[in-house]
């Protein structure tokens, strides 16, 4: 396992990296002994240090929850990160397309928390009773690391690939609708470019946020209250370039956008 003074410096290293809006080399091909554990050791010293510096959590992303995004990106296994305050935006939002690096769009659903989850034993049943509303969500990937090559190890150590998130269309009850069938088309600039349906998130949206909460445990944490978390995305993620306008369309839910300048 890595040092703790080896933990640090890839933190800053990533921090800057976010800060000047760059990439770095594969941190695998530099520690070739980098375990997954040393990846989330990294992630928790970078949020640590964004906290310190102000920033605030407000909840939590799972990424390669679907087969798609796993056949996309050639990694087998979930993954988490943070969301912090200044990641979020709503329906509409502008967004600065410089601000992120290898900059894809998702499709996901947003789950809002009103009550804690906590693992290592949580099911998707204690999800949903936990649950106060699901909600539309595009996810913004922003890789700080270089993609070709990366594995889960670098992917979890650059926070999840956490860039921004978007959310809108119509909140809804996670029992007044069959979240499995959640539906969505993806539009960038009027023409459809990628579809799924939420089921396709281990079978059911909810259940990818009670392996959150699972995993979490292991790392001595938990989902709390107030907490909004991106269950995964049920389409291949999208290249987006600045001038872009991408439009997801939940059909019930509604629909939600975000342009890039």
């Amino acid at each position: 396992m890595l040092t703790p003074d080896a933990i640090a410096d890839i933190a800053d290293e990533l921090a800057a990296a976010e800060r000047d809006r760059t990439t770095v080399p594969l941190l695998t091909a530099r520690h070739p002994g980098m375990t997954v554990d040393d990846a989330y050791a990294v992630q928790a010293e970078w949020r640590r240090r964004a906290l310190a510096a102000g920033r605030r959590h407000v909840g939590r992303k799972i990424g390669l929850t679907s087969k798609v995004m796993q056949a996309a990106t050639g990694i087998d296994e979930p993954d988490y990160g943070a969301i912090l305050a200044d990641m979020v935006h709503e329906d509409g939002a502008v967004l600065e397309h410089a601000r992120f690096s290898n900059v894809r769009v998702e499709v996901e659903l947003a789950f809002l928390l009103a009550e804690p989850v906590d693992g290592p034993d949580a099911t998707i049943f204690d999800v949903l009773r936990a649950t106060e509303y699901v909600v539309p969500a595009l996810e913004i990937l922003s890789s700080r690391i270089a993609l070709d090559g990366r594995t889960i190890v670098d992917t979890i150590s650059d926070n999840a690939a956490m860039g921004a998130m978007v959310h809108g269309g119509t909140p809804v009850r996670p029992d007044d609708v069959d979240l499995r069938w959640v539906a969505a088309l993806l539009h960038r600039n009027g023409t459809v470019e990628e579809s799924g349906v939420a089921g396709a998130v281990l079978g059911h949206p909810a259940r990818g946020v009670a392996w959150l909460a699972n995993k979490l445990a292991q790392h001595g944490e938990r989902l709390d209250a107030g907490e909004l978390v991106l269950a995964g995305s049920f389409t291949r993620p999208l290249w987006v370039h600045r001038g872009d306008t991408v439009l997801a369309d939940f059909h019930d839910l509604g629909t939600l956008s975000c342009r890039f300048d």
